[in-house]
């Protein structure tokens, strides 16, 4: 039974005895009844006052209740006048003010990190509890090449690309550097937060493929700067000694002029094939600005093949031609420079085929952007080089110098154009390139 209702049951109780005592003043004495019913008339109006002040703060909680319930902060209750209630109304009001500010401090604080994490240059990925995406940001949107749509409510496991995997193997705490697409080098780190009590992953991505680019053209052009300094300082001067020394061999004995002679000139060829090496490594950090104009894409990779016609026709590689039509074959680009590139490209293939392959070029649109896809049968990249490609001076091959991908990457960066280079490890190699 509420407090009210004990109140009013008393009240009632109290003013029935006062109405029995009037009915039976009615029969004996009139007078009195009348001063009985002035105060029954007082008692009554007085207890109902007093009820209904008593539950006044009681209704102004309820209220209070009600709104907070619902979440309404805006109101405010007025001051009665009376001390007692106007404290709590008081104290409510500054409640509600206070819960108010909060809320919203956290809505803006709320919109703000919603906004940084939709601008971030870093791509953000959060895990619900069950370790099923809820959130991809725009930036993450372009590492996965994926819409938000595809990815949410999966599990990474679920998720058909290789940087999902990756972040699946990932532990909490830890950070790595992952490689995709030979080139495409990925910063990632799984953390977690907490989330009503509970913990929930994150994982912040952060592509390094042009810091790293840039950092390591610095440095290998800094060293090929010193080498090649050196080296044409102290060839210079060894070749004009050993000139010099060839006008001594008259005074040598017949006998011994042809030794020297021969020892002299192999000593000065051995000094220019140094050289030689040399400026292929100073022709990288040289490399011109592109002189762009429209080129036939198509032409000039017919052209490139025909260079290669006689070893192709040799080691019994076969080519096959893929190309959609109608297709517009023709971009802004260096003809000179992406000739390079093509004649790199291919004859990696050819070496990596050796013999009896096939070499596959794709021409076509993805994205209204002309691409061209070189692709052999040579086996595919072990998993094991695949991350030091790119990396200047690193070569798989005996006599490699380590220069042909840092150049081909060299040129295509300066031109803009995207490229990345797949592999199947003992199946296949695809080299490909978006104009």
């Amino acid at each position: 039974m509420s407090l009210r209702t004990k109140l009013l049951l008393y009240w009632v109780c109290l003013h029935l005895t006062f109405a029995l005592t009037m009915a039976w003043l009615l029969r004996n004495d009139r007078l009195w009844l009348l001063l009985v019913e002035l105060l029954l008339l007082l008692s009554a109006t007085t207890a109902f006052r007093l009820v209904r002040h008593f539950f006044r703060p009681m209704e102004i909680l309820q209220r209070g209740m009600e709104l907070m319930n619902d979440q309404h902060y805006g109101a405010n209750f007025t001051l009665t006048g009376q001390a007692d209630i106007d404290r709590i109304v008081s104290v409510y009001n500054r409640m509600l003010h206070h819960l108010r500010q909060e809320r919203l401090r956290i809505q803006e604080k709320h919109f703000f990190l919603d906004k940084i994490i939709q601008a971030s240059p870093s791509g953000i990925l959060t895990l619900d509890y069950d370790d099923r995406v809820t959130l991809v940001n725009p930036r993450a949107e372009k590492l996965f090449g994926q819409q938000m749509d595809s990815l949410s409510g999966k599990k990474l496991s679920e998720v058909d690309h290789p940087l999902a995997e990756e972040l699946n193997r990932l532990e909490t705490g830890q950070s790595t550097v992952l490689t995709l697409s030979s080139r495409r080098r990925i910063r990632c780190v799984r953390s977690e937060f907490y989330d009503q009590g509970f913990p929930r992953t994150f994982f912040l991505l952060e592509e390094l493929t042009e810091e790293l680019r840039l950092s390591e053209k610095a440095a290998y052009e800094k060293l090929i700067r010193i080498l090649s300094h050196e080296v044409n300082n102290s060839i210079g001067a060894a070749n004009s000694l050993l000139h010099s020394c060839l006008y001594y061999k008259p005074q040598l004995r017949e006998e011994d002029q042809p030794d020297f002679q021969q020892a002299i000139e192999v000593v000065i060829s051995r000094a220019e094939h140094l050289n030689a090496f040399m400026r292929s490594y100073v022709n990288v950090i040289r490399l011109a600005e592109p002189m762009r104009q429209l080129s036939d894409v198509g032409q000039m990779l017919e052209h490139v093949l025909r260079l290669f016609k006689a070893e192709l026709a040799e080691r019994q590689i076969t080519v096959e031609w893929i190309r959609e039509t109608p297709l517009d074959t023709m971009a802004l680009l260096d003809r000179n420079q992406l000739e390079q590139v093509f004649i790199n490209i291919i004859k990696n293939a050819v070496e990596a085929m050796n013999r009896n392959g096939r070499l596959t070029i794709r021409m076509g649109s993805r994205e209204k952007r002309l691409f061209v896809s070189i692709e052999d049968t040579g086996g595919g990249i072990p998993a094991e080089v695949k991350a030091h490609l790119f990396t200047p001076f690193f070569s798989t091959k005996e006599h490699g110098q380590g220069i042909g991908l840092t150049l081909i990457q060299e040129i295509l960066s300066r031109h803009r154009f995207d490229f990345s280079l797949e592999s199947t490890p003992g199946r296949s190699t695809q080299f490909s390139i978006y104009f």
